[in-house]
C-alpha cells in the first residue's frame, strides 16, 4: 500500500488527502498549524501533526506554497532522500501578478529537484484548483490531473494514486514540461483572479 504526506492543509491539500485516502493509501498530513491539519485528516482515518513531525510517506506532497518551500525543504533536508516529492506550486510573482518567479528557462519543479538530488520530483496538481480535485470534475468533464517528471517510476506512482483515487491522469513527460504546466496553472489563476473563470472550475482535457 502506498503511503503519503502531505505537507499542507489548505484547499489542495485537504483536496489531495481525499484522493490520497480513496486511493486507499496511508496518509499523513502535516500543517503549521496541528489543529488545521487534524481537521483535514480526522475525516479521513489519517495521521496528522506539525510541520517538523517525522514523514512517514513514500510520496510527499507540497500543497503549500511556493514562497514556503525553501523552508520545507529545510526543514527535512536528507529525510527526503529516497522518496517521491510531488510539486504542486505555482511560483506566481505576487508583486506584479504578471509572471513567474523563477527563470525563463527553469521552474519551481526544477529549482526543488536541485535542492534534493536525492529524490524524484514529479509536478503536478498545478494545474487544478481544489474543488475539481474535491469533486473530481471540471464542468461536464472529469477532473484530469497533469504529471510530469524525470523518474518513470516516481510518476507512476503518482499516476496510480491519482487515478486510483477516481480522478484521470496524464502523463505530460519529463520534468522539463513543469515550466510549461506552471505557465498553464498561471493563466488559470490570473483568469480566475480576474473572474473571468470560477474557482470552482478550471481547464479540462477532452479525449
Amino acid at each position: 500500500m502506498t503511503s503519503i504526506s502531505i505537507i499542507g492543509a489548505g484547499n489542495l491539500g485537504a483536496a489531495i488527502a481525499g484522493i490520497a485516502a480513496k486511493a486507499g493509501a496511508d496518509v499523513q498530513v502535516l500543517a503549521r498549524d496541528p489543529e488545521k491539519a487534524a481537521t483535514v485528516a480526522a475525516p479521513l482515518g489519517a495521521a496528522s501533526g506539525r510541520l517538523g513531525d517525522a514523514l512517514t510517506g513514500e510520496i510527499v506532497v507540497l500543497a503549500i506554497p511556493y514562497p514556503a518551500v525553501d523552508d520545507v525543504l529545510r526543514t527535512y533536508s536528507a529525510a527526503l532522500a529516497g522518496r517521491t516529492i510531488v510539486d504542486v506550486t505555482n511560483p506566481v510573482d505576487f508583486d506584479t501578478f504578471d509572471g513567474l518567479a523563477v527563470p525563463a528557462d527553469s521552474s519551481a519543479a526544477r529549482i526543488i529537484q536541485d535542492a534534493v538530488p536525492g529524490a524524484s520530483v514529479v509536478k503536478a496538481f498545478n494545474t487544478n484548483f481544489g474543488a475539481t480535485l474535491a469533486t473530481g470534475v471540471a464542468g461536464t468533464l472529469p477532473t484530469t490531473v497533469l504529471v510530469a517528471g524525470d523518474s518513470a517510476a516516481a510518476t507512476q506512482s503518482v499516476v496510480d494514486f491519482v487515478v486510483a483515487g477516481g480522478l484521470r491522469a496524464v502523463d505530460a513527460g519529463s520534468l522539463s514540461r513543469a515550466r510549461e504546466l506552471e505557465a498553464l496553472g498561471f493563466l488559470q489563476i490570473t483568469l480566475a483572479a480576474a473572474e473571468k473563470t470560477p474557482w470552482t472550475g478550471g481547464f479540462a482535457l477532452i479525449g
